[in-house]
């Protein structure tokens, strides 16, 4: 059975790990509100989803 002769150091198990962090989200602009959302997603602002409203936002139900 393979066994390791030394301890990995915590500077080479972190080096190791360097490329496992998480990309930032990305966001673009809402065409029809201006606010900023994640692409391919209904607007939480307004409900609006590629030119046409999905849902009704709480501010147009009250």
């Amino acid at each position: 059975m393979a066994v390791p002769k030394k301890k990995t150091s915590k500077s080479r198990r972190n080096m190791r790990r360097a490329h496992h962090a998480l990309p930032p989200s990305s966001y673009v602009e809402c065409s029809n509100c201006g606010e900023m959302k994640r692409p391919h997603h209904v607007c939480g602002a307004c409900g609006h989803y590629d030119g046409r409203e999905v849902t009704a936002t709480a501010t147009e139900t009250a």
